[in-house]
């Protein structure tokens, strides 16, 4: 008898540290379920499910950037929360609330620091990766109101910097996190009225703020700061009239495809072509609607495009060397977000007011297949985790 338990004791003690997989990460995903305040954790080659992780808060917003080690992701709340998530259990590690409204947040270089950007009470937090406690706290420009300014398109790059921009004052920051304790910033004023959201070249050289109160682009060299702000397509929407902005753009999610770079264009229904020689625009794609999220599939060869209300349930796909449109999918209202596997064969597709994800091959421009999630938004694969800005 006492054998018998010892071994039922031994089953039930490895069964339950056996709730973990062992297993690589390198084909894993999360997806937010919004309205819900979880995420789906995914497995990418087996259209799988592994885990629901719930208790996340307000995710009406949310973004997420993976460790290194791409075992663990780090979730931001639109609540002011900051989540470490372990996926290989399917686990909340830890959960802090950072502020009252977040926007957004990145990854140092080296993979120690987490940086969030703040709408309340406005500017930057830098917390530990590994215990998310605090390691620096930067407060924004103040407002005419004495309310510190709203932080955007906070991205990370070379050298153990983050970089983005001040809403509300004009303004964009780097901030140089290489000694922890000592926090360095170099401040640009006067870039342009209302940054809303930021991109950085793939290579960590280049930062680009969207200017909602104009149009046009603030451009950073940050291999050469001391050339302070270059504005590139300067009143791109001159002599058209500008139609309601229902969603803003994403700016992030940009494409390169060879020397040409693909942006939304803000409240047009145009995508913008421009050289990366010389950042002048070389042509204008008309789609559709307004495009949120213009991305690249890895090879660049194609561009994904989906739309702001009411034309969001539209997805448009365009051959980078012809920009032309090729193929124009419907996979239902509320179609907001598009992540590609890592080597661009498959594009996850996620719709909001069908409760589910649908998966299509890149090559044949055909649905594979679909799952159900509840109010999903933002997907992330684990690939992230070795790109500048992702």
């Amino acid at each position: 008898m006492k054998s018998l338990l010892l071994i039922l004791l031994i089953a039930l003690n490895g069964l339950a540290h056996g709730a973990c997989l062992t297993r690589g990460t390198g084909d894993m995903g999360i997806i937010v379920e919004r309205a819900d305040g979880s995420v789906l954790v995914v497995d990418t080659s087996a259209h799988k499910v592994l885990f629901r992780v719930e208790g996340l808060g307000d995710l009406s917003h949310a973004s997420a950037v993976f460790s290194r080690d791409e075992r663990y992701a780090y979730v931001f709340g639109r609540d002011g929360g900051l989540s470490k998530i372990d996926i290989l259990c399917g686990t909340l590690d830890k959960r802090v609330i950072q502020g009252g409204n977040s926007i957004g947040g990145a990854i140092s270089q080296d993979g120690k620091l987490i940086a969030v950007s703040n709408y309340v009470p406005g500017g930057v937090k830098v917390f530990s990766a590994a215990d998310l406690s605090l390691i620096a706290d930067i407060p924004a420009t103040a407002t005419a109101k004495g309310k510190g300014s709203k932080t955007v398109g906070l991205v990370d790059t070379s050298g153990q910097r983050f970089v983005f921009a001040l809403y509300d004052t004009g303004e964009i920051w780097i901030l140089d996190m290489k000694q922890p304790d000592k926090p360095a910033l170099t401040k640009f004023t006067n870039i342009g009225r209302l940054p809303y959201d930021g991109l950085i070249t793939p290579d960590g050289r280049y930062y680009i703020s969207g200017l909602f109160g104009e149009d046009g682009l603030a451009l950073l060299d940050l291999w050469h700061p001391e050339k302070r702000i270059r504005r590139i397509l300067d009143h791109y929407g001159k002599g058209k009239k500008q139609l309601p902005v229902y969603k803003m753009p994403h700016l992030e999610g940009w494409a390169v495809a060879g020397n040409q770079t693909f942006l939304p264009a803000v409240g047009h229904h145009e995508v913008l072509v421009v050289n990366t020689s010389d950042w002048k625009e070389s042509g204008r794609i008309a789609v559709h609607g307004q495009p949120i999220f213009v991305i690249a599939r890895p090879d660049g060869r194609q561009l994904w495009v989906n739309f702001a209300f009411p034309d969001n349930d539209t997805i448009q796909v365009i051959d980078s060397e012809t920009l032309k449109i090729i193929k124009t999918l419907k996979p239902g209202k509320g179609t907001l977000h598009m992540e590609f596997t890592p080597r661009g064969e498959e594009v996850w597709i996620s719709v909001r007011d069908k409760d589910e994800i649908q998966i299509y091959d890149t090559e044949n421009l055909t649905l594979k297949t679909r799952f159900k999630a509840t109010k999903p938004s933002g997907i992330f694969f684990t690939n992230r985790a070795h790109q500048t800005g992702l």
